[in-house]
């Protein structure tokens, strides 16, 4: 983990730099005015500060779609060319036009990185530390600000400031930044996969991670690649088998998780009625309208993630752990290793093997294996399917290959089989993929391999009695519930032979290969899912922008002002401008001991947990700025209000509604049109932005502060409802499982409740 943190790291040096140029201009803008005789242009003023705005707004309508064209990396190499130029062209500036274009230049480097930077640390993170690094971008942004008012005011209390360094200083800390970019930060890993470039990927992986043992976590990449599916839950009771002769005495529809050891297997028996699991208790539970009028109201996905996070298994280490994985499944995370086998690991874009043109899409027959067979019999190295499929039909029995598969996983009766091969994928979830076959009502068999998203909620009985944890036998079986859907790894242009400890990125399914050959189509974003999680990341940046931050920013100098700070710091001999830059100064490191609190908190408190608990915080802040500009009281008595205040505002502030809707919309998308769907959030971020900046003066002239502040009080009161009914809790969880929870809460939202299953 420590390559995925120093990674974080290096990225998150364009936010320092968004922050320094944000304080630099704020200081600039008084000496540059001065020069240009700006105090009678007051629309070229606000040009010259606002240009940066204008150029990140305009870049973020393009970068997130050429990012997931080109790739994350070089996108944030852009970054750094253009806080670089732009630097350069501030330093020179010879006219106020020059640093108009200047202005713009640096908004493009500021929009990337503030678009992207998010993007890059959710995808190179492990689920259990991705919130701490993903807030590392509020840190350095609030760090850089704070780096660039302490260079101000050293420089203003010099005779004859000089405003051109202040601002052109920027091309010194942009030149790490490009050099970060280019010669350390590596591409990707999800990116890299979704262009079918396995190789690079795993290689970045290893880095990351520091371990060589990877394959879990490329096939879960491979698995993400899709942006829609017909998600299902399904619950499972899972236990140790208990030989060949207790296998054949199985129940029909058992299921069968091979282990990574030749003959080692565990039974799986799905629950009946689909709802035994937390998961589906909770989806059932507000489908059917019962509960509370708050369970009622709430989102679907909201409940199913909620439930996930109350049932942790004691066992497994909380979110880091895995299903009972010292005890019931031994080293499941290497199961599917290719790391000793040759060929395992080759597949890339450059060889990717063409389908068969002579087999019908949509059916298929069987193909034999005979004499393809392993000679000792061990189940798995032989095929987990004869031809893996994802719609195959045969009217014989199954090939050599399946057979040899079932000798350790036969299932009596002519109703179903299913096998699968199981690992673990962090976060406390385990990836398996399931071959099921079905004889249809025309007497031909049909099967399909469908992926798993398998989650251990409780231990169980083995007949699925969970409430028989008292015997000794039970504490064997754990209860878990099931997110399945169609596999992208296991289709049907998988080659013949293909074995359950290889996975199929080592000879890729066409549907692979297809993806990453073609960028990402706006139809994508009609997916329910995709569709579901944009309302939720739009809507939660338009309420960032509305809760009041820019007007509390706004008010802080004159607060701090009334305080009598300001006097004090003109006994000491400060000039204005010395003074208010200072202040700014003090404001900024107000923010960052409590950034550092929300790190701590974000992955174990959660980023749903935090907003809960800030935002009522931001209401009470507001609501005493209103009751101290109108309630009639003594200067001592307003100072001290208004000062408390705003500094309980600025440091719950940053530790929720500061960094966490950045770090939701950068976790709630698939990676296909993450970048796509990222950019529409960013561009809302920015016009909500601009909206905001230009209406506060219109507002604070009709309606005065305590009307600007009663409005920002409603607007979190509004907040506050949204988060409680439409944001869910992601700590802990990897990219792709949250993908699938808003699939099925789109679906739980238009079904009723007999048809989720």
């Amino acid at each position: 983990m420590r390559g995925a943190v120093l990674v974080a790291v290096a990225a998150a040096i364009g936010n320092y730099l968004q922050g320094w140029d944000n304080a630099t201009i704020a200081g600039a803008v008084l000496y540059i005015k001065r020069e240009f005789a700006l105090e009678t242009q007051p629309a070229v003023e606000g040009l010259v500060v606002a240009m940066s705005l204008i150029g990140a707004t305009i870049i973020t309508t393009f970068s997130g779609p050429v990012s997931d064209l080109v790739g994350r990396r070089p996108m944030l190499i852009a970054s750094s060319l253009l806080y670089f130029a732009g630097g350069l062209i501030m330093l020179w500036s010879p006219n106020v036009y020059v640093l108009l274009l200047a202005r713009l230049v640096d908004g493009f480097g500021v929009g990337l990185a503030v678009t992207l930077v998010p993007v890059y640390i959710s995808e190179t993170s492990p689920p259990e530390i991705r919130g701490r690094l993903n807030t590392l971008p509020q840190f350095t942004g609030s760090g850089g600000m704070f780096m660039s008012y302490c260079m101000i005011f050293a420089m203003t209390l010099s005779p004859s400031p000089n405003w051109r360094i202040m601002l052109g200083v920027l091309f010194v800390p942009s030149l790490l930044y490009l050099f970060v970019t280019v010669f350390y930060l590596p591409e990707s890993p999800r990116w890299l996969v979704s262009k079918g470039r396995m190789k690079e990927a795993r290689v970045v992986l290893e880095m990351l991670r520091g371990r060589e043992d990877v394959s879990g976590e490329m096939a879960l990449l491979v698995e993400g690649l899709g942006t829609g599916g017909d998600t299902e839950i399904e619950d499972y009771v899972v236990g140790p088998s208990e030989g060949d002769a207790g296998e054949n005495e199985q129940a029909r529809d058992t299921v069968t998780l091979y282990g990574p050891e030749q003959g080692l297997s565990w039974v799986a028996q799905p629950v009946a009625g689909g709802r035994g699991s937390m998961l589906g208790s909770s989806l059932g539970l507000q489908a059917s309208r019962h509960g509370s009028m708050y369970e009622q109201m709430k989102d679907p996905v909201v409940a199913l993630l909620g439930s996930v996070h109350e049932r942790l298994p004691e066992s497994g280490g909380g979110a880091t752990g895995s299903m009972r994985g010292s005890t019931l499944f031994p080293n499941l995370g290497s199961m599917l290793s290719v790391n000793d086998r040759p060929g395992g690991s080759s597949w890339d874009e450059e060889n990717v093997q063409p389908g068969d043109d002579d087999l019908d899409e949509e059916e298929e027959e069987y193909l034999s294996d005979d004499g393809k067979d392993d000679d000792d019999g061990g189940g798995l190295q032989a095929p987990l399917l004869s031809r893996q499929s994802t719609d195959v039909e045969t009217k014989n029995e199954p090939a050599s290959g399946q057979v040899a598969m079932q000798r350790h996983s036969s299932i009596g009766g002519g109703g179903g089989v299913e096998t699968a091969s199981t690992m673990g994928i962090g976060g406390g979830w385990q990836l398996a993929w399931k071959w099921t076959e079905n004889v249809g009502p025309d007497g031909v068999k049909r099967g399909a391999v469908k992926r798993m998203y398998l989650h251990e909620e409780s231990e169980a009985a083995p007949g699925g009695d969970s409430g028989a944890a008292g015997d000794a036998q039970s504490t064997a079986y754990v209860h878990a519930a099931a997110l399945v859907s169609r596999s992208m790894l296991y289709t049907k242009d998988v080659l013949i032979g293909q074995s359950p400890t290889e996975p199929a990125f080592a000879n890729p399914p066409e549907a692979v290969a297809a993806a990453a050959s073609t960028g990402p189509a706006w139809r994508e974003l009609l997916e329910p899912g995709v569709r579901h999680a944009l309302f939720c990341g739009v809507t939660i940046q338009i309420l960032q922008q509305f809760s009041g931050i820019n007007g509390v920013l706004y008010y802080t100098p004159q607060i701090l002002d009334q305080a009598g700070v300001s006097v004090l710091l003109a006994s000491l001999g400060l000039s204005g401008d010395s003074t208010s830059i200072l202040i700014s100064g003090l404001t900024t490191l107000l923010m960052l001991p409590s950034i550092g609190v929300a790190m701590r908190l974000m992955d174990a408190s959660g980023r749903r947990a935090l907003l809960l608990w800030t935002l009522p915080v931001l209401v009470a802040s507001l609501a005493v700025l209103v009751v101290a500009n109108v309630v009639p009281m003594a200067a001592t008595a307003h100072a001290a209000l208004s000062t408390g205040s705003v500094i309980v505002y600025f440091c719950c502030f940053v530790m929720g509604f500061g960094p966490i809707p950045n770090i939701l919309c950068a976790e709630i998308f698939p990676t296909r049109v993450r970048g796509l769907c990222i950019a529409i959030c960013s561009l809302t971020f920015w016009l909500g932005d601009i909206a905001v900046t230009y209406s506060l003066p219109v507002m604070l002239s009709s309606v005065g502060l305590a009307g600007v502040f009663s409005f920002y009080a409603a607007v979190c009161c509004v907040a506050l409802v949204f988060v409680a009914l439409k944001v869910p809790e992601t700590k802990g969880l990897p990219l792709e499982v949250i993908i699938e929870f808003f699939n099925v809460g789109a679906k739980a939202g238009t079904l009723p409740d007999e048809e989720f299953h």
